[in-house]
């Protein structure tokens, strides 16, 4: 069985684990962004299916996505974290492959049912959906098990900063990897992404289930992880921070998706020249979380409460600024506001929450903070793009900026200052809810 006591931060097999964690979300980030936001919409229009069907899919994947996480993360509580994040990783694979070889087919012309073609491409993310959301709470967990409370500030920011720094680098990948797999035909070059990451997510799955090191005995903890998941969502220690997770979640989803619209209309550009425009300011976005996560985070050494405020105020600059560009510039700028905000408004719920639990809830806590992570992006869709296209293109940026205002509030108020005792709270009232009427 594993030590109470977590590993000396020196040891070389946790480096190394943390670092394969990383690139694991790091690879799940931008596989998922990739495909919604650089492959699916152009895809759809080539096979000539209705709009509202790229919506269909991505929202109906990240639906499944919050139902299946806190599944995932109890699980490793009794699998082991390894395992749950290898089979993450193999599904988040098999996946991709489906909805490659479905695409493929399709631009072929082998299928030419768009009702079918449809129905295969939501097949194939709702397995993400299924299997693909076990990795984020098991490699959370994974890094909880392995640090002090004084130590997880730092490594769950970076850890967190793979997937981020994943989401945002994703669609400018993307855009080069289209382009240069369009030298041998359209159709490739509009799947090699899909194809790429395809590859990369499996043999990382395999390092993890081969390389991985873990020496606790998970059966141990089975009853414990069991009885404690039951209401552990609804509990004063922990709920602020799922909440303000829902709120990052929907803003990200809402920013993201209709980013490159107003850059598009705005700019008057079109295509892949548009592209040109919004890989960069995203990579830019992608540099800033990358600084905050891993530079400025383990310096400044700002508490949970700082780190949620600071973060949230930093995304409403960037909505306010989507309101008002006119040009690359300023909407550069405003994915580097948004960068920041997301490096440091991610890691503050995500350690929060974990300091809350006991070390036999940090698989159950993990898989709930997965969840709330994807909430958002299951009604983004209504308040991103539907209010772009209905209300005005600047409505979804001022939401997005009132909303923010309001997590702000939240988190200054609600966010606890201290973390002494928590752990004893939180497991006494997980008892309490769980004993024999």
């Amino acid at each position: 069985m594993e030590p109470s006591t977590p590993p000396d931060s020196t040891r070389p097999d946790r480096r190394g684990a943390f670092l394969l964690l990383f690139f694991c979300l790091l690879a799940v980030g931008a596989g998922n962004t990739m495909l919604t936001s650089a492959v699916l919409p152009p895809l759809t229009r080539e096979l000539k299916l209705p709009d509202w069907t790229a919506g269909a899919i991505f929202s109906l994947s990240a639906a499944i996505w919050v139902v299946t996480a806190p599944y995932w993360g109890n699980r490793s509580n009794v699998w082991g974290r390894r395992r749950v994040a290898a089979i993450g990783m193999f599904g988040f694979a098999a996946s991709m492959l489906l909805f490659a070889l479905t695409a493929m087919a399709a631009l072929l012309g082998w299928i030419d049912n768009w009702v079918l073609i449809f129905v295969l491409l939501l097949a194939a993310r709702t397995l993400f959906g299924v299997f693909g959301s076990a990795t984020n709470p098991a490699a959370q967990a994974y890094v909880a098990d392995r640090t002090s409370r004084e130590e997880r500030m730092d490594e769950i920011a970076t850890l967190t900063s793979g997937f981020t720094l994943g989401q945002m680098a994703g669609p400018a990948a993307a855009a080069v990897l289209i382009t240069a797999g369009a030298i041998l035909s359209p159709a490739v070059g509009l799947l090699a992404p899909v194809v790429i990451i395809t590859i990369i997510a499996a043999v990382i799955g395999c390092l993890v289930l081969w390389k991985l090191p873990e020496h606790r005995s998970p059966s141990s903890d089975a009853g414990l992880a069991r009885s404690g998941a039951k209401g552990l969502w609804r509990h004063p220690t922990i709920f602020p921070y799922l909440l303000y997770a829902v709120g990052l979640s929907l803003v990200t989803g809402v920013l993201s998706q209709t980013f490159p619209y107003a850059i598009m209309d705005r700019m008057g550009v079109t295509g892949a020249i548009s592209a040109q425009y919004t890989g960069p300011a995203m990579t830019m976005g992608a540099m800033a979380t990358l600084i905050s996560q891993l530079v400025l985070i383990p310096r400044m050494k700002l508490p949970i409460r700082s780190l949620m405020v600071y973060g949230a105020i930093m995304l409403g600059m960037a909505s306010l600024f989507m309101v008002w560009a006119q040009d690359f510039a300023l909407f550069a700028f405003a994915m580097i506001l948004f960068g920041f905000g997301q490096g440091f408004a991610r890691p503050g719920f995500s350690a929060g929450a974990s300091l809350a639990a006991t070390h036999e809830q940090q698989g159950d806590v993990a898989g709930l903070v997965t969840a709330a992570n994807g909430m958002g992006f299951v009604i983004s869709p209504l308040f991103g793009l539907w209010m772009y296209e209905t209300v005005s293109s600047e409505a979804p940026f001022i939401f997005c900026a009132v909303l923010v205002v309001l997590m702000a509030i939240y988190a200054w108020f609600k966010a606890q200052r201290g973390e002494t005792g928590r752990n004893k709270a939180v497991a006494d009232a997980v008892a309490k809810d769980n004993a024999p009427d």
